[in-house]
Order: C-alpha cells, then structure tokens, then sequence
C-alpha cells in the first residue's frame, strides 16, 4: 500500500479574492492546523474566526508579542516568524507569501514555503508575481488563480478627517 503525497497548493491573487477565508475552511475541515501571517493583527483577526468556529480550547495564537496556547490546541494562528514548524498539523498555510522577496523576513517566508508542510493539505497564498518562483521553487504545486470579487476605483483625492 503507498501512502498518498499530500496536497501542495498555491493560491494566487490580488488583495479581496478570498483566499484567507478559502484557507480558514480548508484548516477547519481537518483534524488540525496552523497558518502563518505576515502581521500580528491579521494572526489575531483569523485567531477569533477560528475560535468562533472551534472554541478558545483548540485555537492557538502564537506571535512575537502574544502567546495564547491552550493545552490541547489543534489549530494555530501565528506569524510566520512564531511558526511551531517543530510540530505535526493535517494541514498548513503561510498567507503572503510573496513576501518571500523581501530583504529583511524574506528568508524565514521562503524557509516556510519550501519547509513547512501539513500532514495532508499544504497552502501558500498570495499575489500572483509569485507565480514564476513557485514554479521554479515547487514545480509539483497545483497553482490555482482567483479573481478579485469586486472592482477598485479611484474615487479622488479626499481629506482623511471626513
């Protein structure tokens, strides 16, 4: 019996395409999970979404200013630097991936997308220049686009305090 190779996905596209929220119930659908985050608050704000799905007992945050980790935790939102990359999830996600070119955390976004892989189902969302470096990086990823929901409009200049 060979053992089934486990999913290697990459979700590309702009900003409002759904591809956070793809993530999110992709994780919750197995048995475990961790994501990783560029920014502290976007790691809080997928942390309380989760929590509201499975409960404050199996959701874990994990950042470089925040450390909430019950006993039993099964799911994991953290930044990429505080990725647990040490334990064992069904499924795991690193969002703006892109950030991969970046001279300061560039290093420890590529680390995670050439390293940080789930049991089952592996995701790596971001924008679609990143398409060119996965191919070349992680040519047996399935690379799947998504259109943005809504159009952008430049509505002109305003002053902020209105």
């Amino acid at each position: 019996m060979t053992a089934q190779k486990a999913a290697l996905t990459a979700i590309l596209g702009p900003t409002n395409t759904g591809k956070t929220h793809l993530a999110v119930e992709r994780m919750t659908a197995h048995s475990s999970g961790m994501m990783g985050f560029p920014l502290r608050l976007l790691a809080r704000e997928v942390y309380e979404r989760i929590v509201a799905i499975k409960g404050e007992a199996q959701v874990a945050l994990i950042t470089g200013e925040e450390r909430i980790e019950p006993p039993h935790a099964r799911y994991y939102g953290c930044t990429v630097e505080s990725m647990p990359i040490q334990k064992d999830f069904a499924f795991v996600a690193v969002e703006e991936a892109q950030l991969g070119a970046d001279p300061e955390r560039g290093h420890i976004f590529t680390d995670r997308m050439l390293h940080a892989r789930g049991r089952e189902e592996t995701m790596i969302l971001g924008s679609e220049s990143l398409r060119p470096i996965l191919q070349k990086l992680l040519p047996d990823a399935e690379i799947i686009t998504r259109p943005r929901f809504s159009t952008l409009s430049y509505a002109g200049a305003t002053k902020l305090s209105r």
